[in-house]
């Protein structure tokens, strides 16, 4: 017998990532932000300040995507932008002390979106539902893994 649609973890996994995407695009539209602020104020926090074209592979994000929103945090004193020592030619980006705040406020905000998103899933499934992802994840992305 044939699966129906709903019945597939490919269309499950996309509906799922859709509603968790608008779920996300809203409450960070409600601090004035974008996903794409926060993954980059991550990185910066977590791996530390690094060239444009280095923030776009270590957050996975479109280097014209990279731009437009590194200009952004910087409007809103998030991050600063200096040339590099090293070359001239290019950009370093580090974090604020505002940046550090407004990371914290972001972070609270995607916490609140986790918490409505998995509701219905005690702490046990929650954390062998982001194993199994994490999982999935490593395999269609294996050259990740090993970087």
């Amino acid at each position: 017998m044939v699966p129906g649609v709903d019945d597939l973890p490919s269309w499950l996994l996309t509906q799922t990532a859709a509603q968790a995407g608008r779920l996300v695009a809203a409450e960070f539209a409600a601090e004035g932000a974008r996903g794409y602020h926060y993954r980059l104020l991550r990185s910066l926090i977590d791996e530390g300040p690094a060239s444009q074209a280095d923030l776009g592979r270590r957050t996975g994000i479109h280097f014209s995507d990279v731009v437009a929103s590194l200009n952004e945090l910087t409007t809103g004193g998030w991050i600063a932008r200096t040339p590099d020592p090293a070359d001239r030619r290019r950009n370093v980006v580090t974090i604020t002390p505002t940046g550090l705040h407004r990371a914290e406020v972001l972070a609270t905000r995607a916490a609140a979106v986790q918490d409505h998103l998995l509701a219905p899933l005690s702490q046990e499934e929650r954390a062998a539902f982001v194993a199994t992802l994490t999982k999935l994840l490593h395999h269609l992305r294996p050259h990740e893994s090993e970087e």
